[in-house]
């Protein structure tokens, strides 16, 4: 069963409630991967719990503690892109939560529930995607994996109705004017209705180019689709959690296949 605590935050200046899954036959004498996921409030709707323990049991997920960060009223201030908030001052924040996550949290459940504080896999859903894909991308000595569910790759340093161009997407930039490190894996999903904007009415929707632009941005600095690159496209999938618990056993699945290697 799930169990929530509460981290008092000097970062973020409050207290924040993760949830936290422990595999089946736990022992603090051992020592376990990691899995971090953003909008931990939304477990319940992803049907993380349930998920998580039949892949487990099936032998197709390694034993390993999956924490969820909860988010609140705040959240679009505190989830985005650490170094740069999006064009209406919104993830102002983001750098004070990337801070919690690796100062007051991974050290927390490294020393409370023994797991591992490199190599972590770090997912997200919307923002909350965005936020763990720049996290992972800055810090790949801590992090080895990131998972992104409809990810919020629009993210973008300008309007659309101020001379917007595609180079304005934030997280796109950064991949491409930073060195990236060989040893990260990235999954990402997109549903075909997950949202209905074309901005540039090239019949794909949004999401879909964003993300797909993204990956090419990964590419271009070496990794390969179909190896340290995996992108899911969920037909008639949405943007919501239903969408997102059917693909997160394809997920899981993917992150164990890293985590059995340690």
């Amino acid at each position: 069963m799930p169990e929530n605590i509460v981290l008092y935050s000097a970062f973020l200046s409050r207290e924040v409630t993760v949830t936290v899954l422990l595999p089946a036959g736990f022992a603090h004498s051992n020592t376990y991967p990691l899995v971090l996921f953003n909008d931990g409030q939304d477990f319940e709707a992803l049907q993380m719990t349930a998920t998580a323990a039949a892949l487990q049991q099936s032998g197709k997920l390694v034993p390993c503690v999956i924490a969820g960060i909860h988010a609140d009223g705040r959240r679009v201030q505190e989830y985005g892109t650490a170094h740069q908030p999006d064009y209406a001052g919104r993830g102002d924040k983001a750098g004070l939560t990337t801070d919690f996550v690796l100062r007051e949290l991974i050290p927390y459940l490294s020393n409370h529930y023994h797991t591992r504080s490199k190599g972590i896999t770090y997912a997200g859903c919307s923002l909350g995607g965005l936020m763990a894909l720049d996290a992972v991308w800055h810090h790949p000595g801590v992090f080895s994996q990131a998972g992104v569910f409809s990810g919020s790759l629009w993210w973008r340093q300008k309007a659309l109705d101020a001379g917007y161009d595609e180079s304005d997407r934030i997280m796109h930039r950064r991949i491409r004017e930073s060195e990236g490190n060989p040893d990260l894996r990235f999954w990402f999903q997109c549903g075909t209705w997950d949202e209905y904007d074309d901005r540039d009415g090239d019949g794909v929707i949004d999401s879909i180019q964003d993300t797909l632009e993204c990956v090419a941005e990964l590419e271009r600095k070496g990794y390969r689709w179909g190896r340290e690159i995996r992108y899911v496209e969920v037909e008639e999938g949405m943007h919501n959690p239903e969408t997102w618990a059917k693909i997160l056993p394809d997920f899981l699945e993917w992150a164990s296949g890293r985590m059995r290697k340690g």
